[in-house]
């Protein structure tokens, strides 16, 4: 059995709720990565923030980056994980059904790493990576 722990992305840091886009764009360039999990003061997730959003809702409305803070972006929704001994099929399910590129992995209520697309991609046979993106892009987040 394959799990997420095994699959993930690890040293995935937080950006605070507080935290603005212009400090979010510039972990992610250093970072080399398209998207940021963004934490409360508690330390518990609260969302992810993306490059594209930061483009599109910020941005391309014409905000300034500067003064728009990460907490302002994530939403109110519910934030999906999956456990660090999840299996593969679990994770390949929440992916799927949520429609979300990105995944965090949670160990004891923290975040210990998170699953991309490209880190399934170096572990799926080909024809489960190509249901995973056929599912995702019909409607991608």
């Amino acid at each position: 059995m394959t799990t997420a722990r095994e699959i993930m992305h690890h040293g995935c840091e937080c950006l605070s709720m507080d935290e603005d886009l212009t400090t979010a764009a510039r972990r992610m360039a250093e970072s080399d990565v398209g998207a940021l999990p963004v934490c409360g003061n508690d330390g518990r997730l609260k969302g992810i923030i993306t490059d594209r959003d930061i483009v599109v809702k910020a941005i391309a409305q014409g905000r300034n980056p500067a003064d728009v803070r990460a907490g302002d972006l994530i939403g109110e929704g519910e934030v999906f994980y999956v456990d660090a001994g999840s299996d593969i099929e679990i994770v390949l399910h929440e992916m799927s059904e949520h429609r979300i590129r990105r995944l965090p992995v949670m160990e004891n209520d923290q975040l210990i790493g998170i699953i991309s697309q490209a880190d399934l991609a170096a572990k799926l046979p080909e024809d489960k990576l190509g249901e995973l993106v056929s599912a995702i892009s019909t409607t991608s987040h």
